[in-house]
């Protein structure tokens, strides 16, 4: 059987195609034919990942569309008269872009137009989560199922060594980390809120190290800037790296004492994976489908309590029993993540 898949954009370092690269693998380990084809391809992906105006992207079996943006995919989806299989990575709603991008805002205001154009066009429509699929059954969309991010943790597991970079972060200071873009649903503002708790109720020796692109949001990660001067922090506990290579990310998450997440608005959330899988720690608020992908695992707080969340990541760093335990529930909810879930999803997906 042919089961290919369609991305808008391959790059590297990206939930959705590291996850589109690893169902591939599977695939093809139980048998199946599967290529990737794309409508843009980072240059280090292109022995990877085949053009999308290759004819063989359109005789598949089955074809698996990811979309988190609009494309001429949809439409080219819709086209094909059998195996349509949509699978959805979320699209952040427009109301967090309107008061810093209008141009990102109108672009999620016309993803979520192309979405519902494909209701009744499509043989299966999953989500990365049940809160994605919930939203899908909203829309009109049947039948519905639910296909989780297949998260590559091999690459923040790996034994690697950055000297400088462990030089910078084994001191005196504690690390808490965040991994993703910069942008306004993953209320980055709050992580300055919750630092100002922490100094102030909790201990005055702490970092907080962000990674990702910092540039996908300019007027947001200004007022982020403008925030710490506000506070008069020390600017040098706000570490943002930008995009790291894999060996640096597993750096940071090695010398984490603690992950932390503010967002409230999250289609699945894979660097919560990467966090167990590192045995990290995760203080996490519980919004959208965060819930749901630790499962009960980590120390979730709701509502957005920030002086109780200081106080939860202190125990989290000096209450040893406490964080042991944490770190104990997180390991077996990792197993939820392993290979053989996945491929018990993909055959079950494939056989609907």
């Amino acid at each position: 059987m042919i089961v290919n898949q369609w991305l808008a954009a391959a790059h590297t370092k990206d939930a959705i195609g590291d996850s589109a690269r690893r169902l591939r693998d599977l695939l093809r380990g139980i048998g199946h034919e599967s290529e990737l084809y794309a409508l843009t391809i980072d240059g280090d992906l292109e022995s990877e990942v085949r053009p999308f105006a290759d004819p063989s992207s359109r005789r598949g079996d089955f074809t698996i569309l990811h979309y988190a943006l609009p494309s001429p995919m949809s439409a080219a989806l819709a086209s094909l008269d059998r195996g349509r299989i949509l699978h959805y990575h979320n699209i952040t709603p427009p109301a967090y872009f309107a008061a810093y991008d209008p141009a990102l805002t109108r672009l999620a205001v016309l993803a979520r137009r192309e979405l519902a154009t494909l209701v009744g066009r499509v043989d299966l429509a999953l989500g990365v989560s049940e809160f994605n699929r919930r939203e899908l059954e909203s829309l009109g969309f049947s039948p519905t199922d639910v296909l989780p991010i297949a998260v590559d943790t091999s690459r923040i597991t790996r034994p690697v060594r950055r000297p400088a970079i462990e030089r910078l972060l084994d001191d005196e200071l504690v690390n808490f980390l965040f991994v993703g873009r910069i942008a306004p649903n993953k209320k980055i503002e709050d992580h300055i809120f919750l630092a100002e708790h922490y100094k102030r109720y909790v201990d005055a020796y702490y970092r907080f190290i962000f990674v990702g692109r910092y540039d996908v949001v300019p007027r947001y990660y200004a007022m982020i800037r403008a925030l710490i001067s506000e506070f008069k922090m020390l600017e040098e506990r706000f570490i943002f790296t930008g995009p790291v290579p894999d060996e640096e990310l597993a750096v940071y998450y090695r010398h984490a004492a603690v992950y932390i997440s503010m967002s409230e608005h999250e289609g699945f959330c894979a660097p919560l994976v990467e966090a167990m899988a590192a045995d990290v720690p995760v203080l996490a608020y519980a919004a959208a489908a965060v819930p749901e992908t630790l499962g009960g695992a980590g120390v979730q707080f709701s509502p957005k309590d920030l002086e109780q969340a200081a106080e939860l990541a202190g125990a989290l760093v000096f209450d040893e029993p406490f964080r042991t335990g944490v770190i104990e529930g997180q390991r077996r909810r990792l197993q939820d993540f392993g290979e053989e879930r996945i491929l018990r999803d993909l055959t079950r997906v494939l056989d609907l």
